[in-house]
């Protein structure tokens, strides 16, 4: 208790050294005077594991496989038609802990390492924002609130970052029933509040009334523990699926009639939008951590080719899942709607989640800087006017790290190259035509992969990344560890 009472910051004081320390002393001056009624609500949804293909809805409308053969999710759906897919929807991550960083401060996991985190991310620290404390910033009125999984695996608790309400430093463990690291990919449990799912969304759309009736906008953060394995389900649900025949792609009843339940909380939230008549001021995010494990249980080799594997995998046509960084591993489902944002539209841009903390400042009427280490923009141009919207980034493309098996992969345009940093290896592969990451160009392209690679590194080399700067020690794994290496 009294290593928890320290690490605690007042929310007064928190936001005062959060005002110097990032923005320096005229902060305040750098945000519109905008009055509380008129600063619109922010609700993020982030679900776990769930790959780009893991809906009922086509997540681009150009690619027919581009939703499930066997899952239902009428409420994604739903979700769809009020809004806006990105059919380039990217997680920071191909792993959970680090996208949850990323999103929170609006860096990428390679700026943020992972052995140097927990010493270089504390509640003392005074050179990084966070969602909540940037839009307090822009309104003290906002009330911010996190539910579900948290997972930062450091010592930092939600209110730490800004946050009124938690449930505190959760992790894989608080939604988890009872399974093993092998009998979780097998084990079912059947119960009435599957992954805490109904749990999480009561408190959800209890924060949200209260929030409401005082008048205060809001930022909501619904991290969902489903559709992490273990299994687990409504009773109801799961012989709907037992009964249904499977897809050519999809077969898993467990899983789908997770994702299913899953769907349902997701509509009591849209439902509740409806129902407090806050709609027109109110924005939602809708993503996944990362991609869905390609196979249950899990390949062996995760990096084999597609055409060494006897089966398509769970986000075919995009190659891999979590653990990697081939499409299927960052790629996902990410949907908005809002007030200004065209119905039923699309947008083949590619964003990330650590755009959403800058997308947020600029919805909410900040015209002032932000702190010059974010790596995320605002994409508002985007929600407003689909592929006619224009962004620019700091960095020419997006860049991804992944630690476990350290490989590092960049985005410029259609081409994509992977940089496997033990193995002094790079593949090279252009989306537009290949976006099954099937045909390894970097042989037959030589100069594109170089400056590619070049631009990598060069980024890299800026954020002063654990593969170029290795930590001189490595910190022992968690119990939350779902990594398989």
């Amino acid at each position: 208790m009294k290593k928890r009472t320290t690490l605690i910051l007042g929310k007064k004081i928190m936001l005062g050294i959060l005002a110097i320390g990032i923005l320096g002393i005229t902060a305040f001056n750098y945000f519109t005077d905008v009055p509380k009624f008129s600063k619109p609500n922010f609700i993020l949804i982030l679900t776990d594991d769930q790959g780009w293909t893991s809906t009922s809805q086509l997540m681009d409308d150009r690619v027919p496989n581009s939703k499930s053969d066997y899952y239902q999710t009428p409420q994604l759906e739903r979700f769809a038609s009020k809004g806006m897919r990105f059919s380039n929807g990217y997680a920071p991550c191909a792993l959970c802990c680090p996208t949850r960083r990323s999103i929170q401060f609006g860096q990428t996991p390679a700026r943020q390492g992972d052995a140097a985190f927990k010493e270089n991310y504390h509640p003392d620290f005074k050179t990084v924002a966070a969602i909540p404390t940037v839009l307090k910033l822009i309104s003290p009125a906002y009330q911010a609130a996190h539910f579900g999984k948290w997972d930062l695996r450091a010592d930092i608790f939600p209110e730490d970052l800004g946050y009124d309400e938690s449930d505190g430093n959760t992790g894989n463990r608080n939604g988890d029933m009872s399974s093993t690291k092998e009998s979780k990919w097998t084990d079912l449990f059947l119960n009435t509040d599957p992954k805490r799912i109904e749990t999480i969304t009561d408190r959800a759309l209890n924060f949200m009334g209260r929030q409401v009736k005082a008048g205060n906008p809001f930022f909501l953060q619904v991290s969902h523990y489903a559709t992490h394995v273990d299994f687990q389900a409504k009773e109801a649900t799961y012989k709907k699926y037992q009964q249904m025949p499977k897809g050519k792609v999809h077969g898993n009843a467990s899983y789908a009639a997770m994702l299913e339940d899953l769907d349902s909380g997701i509509g009591r939230i849209l439902d509740k939008i409806e129902e407090l008549g806050i709609g027109d001021n109110t924005y939602v995010i809708l993503m996944s951590d990362n991609g869905a494990v390609e196979a249950v249980p899990p390949i062996k080799n995760k990096f084999d080719h597609p055409n060494a594997i006897a089966y398509k995998t769970n986000n075919y046509p995009l190659r891999g899942g979590k653990w990697t960084l081939y499409e299927g591993g960052l790629r996902v489902p990410f949907m908005v709607i809002g007030p200004g944002i065209r119905r039923g539209s699309q947008t083949n841009v590619p964003v990330t989640g650590w755009d959403i903390l800058p997308t947020l400042s600029d919805l909410a009427g900040n015209t002032g800087p932000l702190p010059h280490n974010l790596d995320g923009i605002s994409f508002k141009p985007l929600l407003l006017k689909a592929d006619q919207g224009k962004i620019s980034r700091k960095e020419d493309g997006l860049i991804f790290h992944y630690f476990g098996k350290s490989h590092s992969s960049i985005r410029v345009g259609d081409h994509k190259l992977i940089k496997f940093w033990n193995l002094k290896k790079i593949e090279l592969y252009d989306l537009k035509d290949d976006p099954g990451e099937l045909h390894d160009l970097a042989a037959k392209d030589p100069k594109k992969a170089s400056a590619l690679e070049a631009k990598l590194i060069g980024y890299m080399e800026k954020v002063h990344a654990e593969p170029l700067y290795p930590p001189k020690s490595r910190p022992k794994k968690s119990d939350d560890d779902d990594s398989q290496d």
